[in-house]
């Protein structure tokens, strides 16, 4: 879990280090605010695996996003807000909306603007990040939902709430072991939320039994990264199913389950390289806790998913926090 802030930081300095954290941590935009001077920041940021929530409080600001940031870069996600404090104004496609204490999904794969608003000079939202490959919806019924209010404050939509709002308290309190389990939860009950809104809440995933084996497969899979034993074969005798329907279950995935397992290790292993509990731990000690064999097996795939080495990914971590936190 990590918790910068802008008090860290010069008050001239402030807003740039907000724009510059939001546009390289989540991505590429342009803000602007009326009050530069004695603007304040906050971000919580807890890695769940399968998702990620963060929590974001600032003083007002517009912030857009153009086909120009597009091209600069795009993390491939539906971001759903739970506005908390204040009020956003939400614009993309041909939809707007103003909500209070409420949800409100976006994508970042499209243009938007975003305008915040508080009463008492403070806007704040907790906001779930699910990559687009991870939400068993069709895309084209997503589409419908963006930025469009759903109200909060009964029934699935409050549930969500309620459990998102309290996650991002309570995680200091969690072991790390525990957040992968409670990132899949709220997938499902963001999963959940969505579908009732487009009026099939039965239907979460689609594709039912199929799409269903394929989330509790992947849990699995985040949930034992750890294990060294871990292999598709393994996966598939966990679920009483074979090889050959395991690996038919991955066929219109983005990636085959062997990547997935590779690709879920290097991510918490990379996660890990920079956390301020493990930072002095050697790379070998964090290659063998994420389930590979050696450390130098660890180092070439890491170097060849990420072009750099576990240190130099380390070393990079550790300047742009420092230069962060002045």
């Amino acid at each position: 879990m990590l918790d910068v802030s802008a008090a860290a930081v010069s008050c001239r300095g402030r807003f740039e280090w907000f724009c510059d954290t939001v546009s390289s941590d989540l991505m590429p935009v342009s803000l602007s605010a009326r009050h530069t001077d004695d603007f304040q920041a906050k971000i919580t940021d807890l890695d769940l695996g399968a998702v990620r929530l963060s929590r974001f409080t600032f003083s007002p600001v517009l912030s857009r996003r153009t086909s120009a940031h597009l091209r600069r870069g795009d993390p491939g996600q539906y971001q759903l807000a739970l506005v908390t404090r204040g009020s956003f104004r939400i614009s993309q496609g041909h939809r707007e909306s103003v909500t209070v204490r409420d949800l409100v999904l976006t994508d970042t794969s499209c243009p938007m603007e975003n305008e915040g608003a508080g009463i008492d000079g403070q806007v704040e939202a907790v906001v779930l990040q699910i990559p687009r490959s991870a939400l068993p919806l069709r895309p084209e019924s997503v589409d419908a939902l963006l930025a469009r209010r759903i109200p909060a404050d009964s029934g699935t939509p409050a549930v969500l709430g309620d459990f998102l709002s309290t996650l991002i308290t309570q995680a200091p309190s969690c072991r790390r072991s525990e957040l992968a389990g409670l990132g899949s939860i709220a997938l499902d009950l963001a999963t959940a939320c969505l579908a009732q809104q487009l009026g099939s809440p039965h239907q979460a995933p689609a594709e039912a039994r199929a799409q269903e084996m394929t989330r509790r497969v992947v849990r699995f899979i985040d949930n034992n990264l750890g294990d060294p034993d871990l292999t598709p074969q393994t996966v598939a005798d966990r679920h009483n199913i074979s090889l050959r329907c395991l690996y038919g279950l991955f066929r219109d995935q983005p990636v085959s389950v062997a990547a997935r397992i590779r690709q879920g290790r290097l991510e918490r292993a990379r996660a890990d390289l920079v956390r301020p509990e493990s930072i002095r731990q050697p790379v070998q000690t964090i290659a063998f806790r994420w389930g590979f064999s050696s450390a130098t097996a660890f180092s070439r795939a890491f170097r060849d998913a990420y072009g750099i080495t576990p240190t130099e990914h380390r070393a990079a971590a550790v300047h742009r926090i420092a230069r962060r936190t002045g």
